[in-house]
């Protein structure tokens, strides 16, 4: 009989090939849906679609958390800059703030919670149907068809939502600001285009580019890797929403501490 302490060895080893047996599918997605991305026939159809059901349909969403997000913000940098008589400062730093960090990563963890698992659940039930096996039947390759309008519909849909989110977020805050706080206007106003500049603004476009094709990457191939019906395309999607929030708060740390030293 095998000792506990051979058993919890042989867990972990099956653990770690587990692991990178998982990598290693998950890259080899990542390539075919790369290659497919640029082979012929471009389906524009389908890719204006998920345009407009990623961004069109999270607009909504967007603005409540926006709109909230800037006033709050606002308000709480009030109660702290108060104690130091700095009220004016309140405009720049929620808006540096909200530029650089809020608006991509709070629009990235709205759409992967929406769309990713919107993306993970439609390929999903696919595949449990069959009707990808007969995509494939009819020479349509599913990733070309399914994948890649999807990923490149997120790539492009986030980047627009984050800059929707800045301006709404800058609409609250300087509701906040200027009518309840009673800040001059010209003064909140000035003092944002003093201490911010594009690089800021980029830094956030970037982040959300680089957000949105994770997410579509990783909602996708969730979908495909459904297993086991209906009960296989909940955790699917559970995955697809879990994974796609950690990858956008984890990738974040990264790509600030690789932006800020190139803006």
């Amino acid at each position: 009989m095998k000792s506990q302490v051979e058993k919890k060895i042989e867990n972990l080893g099956t653990g770690v090939l587990d692991m990178l047996n998982g990598l290693g599918t998950f890259t080899n997605y990542t390539s075919r849906t790369i290659f497919w991305t640029f082979k012929p026939p471009y389906r524009f159809k389908l890719l204006f679609d998920q345009i407009y059901f990623i961004g069109n349909k999270s607009i909504f969403i967007i603005f409540l958390t926006s709109s909230f997000t800037g006033a709050v913000f606002a308000f709480q940098i009030y109660v702290g800059m108060k104690v130091i008589n700095a009220d004016s400062f309140i405009g720049p730093i929620t808006m540096i703030a909200m530029s650089k960090e809020l608006a991509p990563v709070l629009s990235g963890l709205v759409v992967a919670g929406r769309c990713g698992a919107a993306m993970a659940a439609q390929i999903g039930t696919m595949k449990v149907t069959e009707q990808i096996d007969a995509l494939e039947v009819m020479g349509i390759n599913s990733y070309q068809y399914l994948a890649v309008p999807r990923i490149v519909g997120a790539t492009i849909a986030l980047p627009m939502l984050s800059a929707i989110f800045l301006l709404i977020g800058y609409g609250g805050a300087w509701l906040i600001g200027v009518k309840v706080i009673q800040i001059d206007e010209i003064v909140f106003s000035s003092k944002i285009s003093d201490f911010m500049d594009l690089g800021m603004v980029a830094e956030g476009i970037i982040k959300a580019t680089v957000f949105g094709y994770l997410i579509g990457i990783i909602g996708t191939y969730h979908g495909f890797a459904v297993q086991g019906g209906a009960e296989g395309v909940g955790k699917g999607t559970n995955m697809s929403v879990v994974w796609g929030m950690i990858t956008v708060l984890v990738v974040d740390f990264f790509l600030t501490s690789f932006l800020t030293k190139i803006l």
